[in-house]
């Protein structure tokens, strides 16, 4: 008994985890990495010089029944050299479990460079919006009296995100605070937290030589999490390589993400630790003003709900583009 007990206490730490909690929103995943920062960074809307839209799908262990899946769509554009507009829509069904959502975003670029070719730039951004939440009862089964099995609860709440990204060169770094503001929800009881807060602190840096339209971009970066409610903080390592062409470019990469919040289990006698982990490699690219990518997410470890990944596609394009002169490698700005 007390190894079963054991096991679930770790199945449910790495769930919630990869799941994120029922009223955080979209939950953070790679998606950020098929050229989709905004998604996750409001001081990224309209970073580039064309009206930026992205579609992703994320699908959770294949074969298993009301798993969870995400969709979101995003875009976002200049309305001049400093003022920046976005939206995303999400919606994000996991079990009985559903969001519908929507954020607007206000971006705001200072630059600092006295050159057009010169990338120094320092960006302020701020979304807002609001997230539908139900759970539908009606395929419950009567193990418990509160449930009357037929009914569909429902809520709504509001939230705020706040952050900056800093680019200098080939150098890019970002700080968003998720959920700064919340409303509260009631949808489960009364007692439910409204603190679902979390901040996010990425970093990365592009080298390579692809003056003369061709060549190769390496691009090394993080993301750190960290979950004030849950005093939880998990850690992304990743890598990116493109091949330029005169038409556009082709890239893969890995990502490595850890959660250094553990949790104990037991096997064959012996008491072992465990983290979240997995790995994801990805690939992508863009054909003039398209672009795609591919992502499988592996969990790694002893314990895991199935042996099957995660999938996830994403499909964009970039609409009015502007000429730009940046003398950069930085994929995280030019088109």
């Amino acid at each position: 008994m007390k190894k079963i007990f054991r096991k679930s206490y770790l199945v449910i730490i790495l769930l919630v985890s990869q799941l994120g909690s029922a009223q955080e929103g979209m939950s953070v995943y790679s998606e950020y990495l098929a050229d989709n920062y905004y998604l996750l960074h409001p001081a990224m809307a309209g970073i580039k010089n064309s009206l930026q839209v992205r579609m992703s799908t994320r699908q959770q262990w294949s074969g298993v029944d009301d798993a969870p899946k995400l969709m979101t769509l995003n875009a976002s554009t200049r309305l001049n050299d400093q003022s920046a507009i976005g939206a995303v829509f999400f919606n994000d069904k996991n079990g009985y479990h559903s969001q519908t959502g929507f954020k607007g975003t206000y971006a705001y670029h200072i630059t600092f460079s006295e050159s057009r070719y010169d990338l120094h730039q320092l960006s302020f951004g701020l979304s807002a919006g609001f997230a539908r939440t139900s759970l539908d009862e009606s395929e419950f089964g009567g193990f418990d009296p509160n449930i009357d099995g037929t009914s569909s609860i429902k809520d709504s709440y509001f939230t705020m995100d706040v952050g900056a990204a800093y680019h200098y060169k080939n150098f890019f770094s970002m700080l968003t605070v998720k959920n700064a503001i919340t409303s509260k929800s009631n949808l489960y009881s009364d007692a439910e937290s409204n603190n679902l807060r979390k901040y996010l602190l990425g970093a990365g840096y592009a080298f390579g030589n692809t003056k003369y339209g061709e060549g190769w971009i390496y691009e090394p970066s993080t993301l750190i999490q960290y979950t004030e409610e849950l005093e939880e903080i998990a850690m992304d390592i990743n890598m990116k390589v493109y091949r330029q062409f005169e038409f556009g470019r082709i890239w893969a990469g890995v990502s490595y993400r850890t959660n250094f919040n553990g949790a104990d289990y037991e096997k064959q006698g012996q008491i072992k630790t465990q983290r979240l982990q997995y790995f994801t490699p990805l690939i992508g690219g863009n054909y003039k003003n398209l672009s795609f990518s591919y992502a499988y997410s592996q969990p790694t470890g002893d314990v895991k709900f199935t042996n099957s990944g995660f999938h996830q596609f994403t499909i964009g394009i970039n609409l009015f583009p502007k000429r730009v002169s940046l003398d950069c490698n930085c994929p995280t700005v030019k088109d």
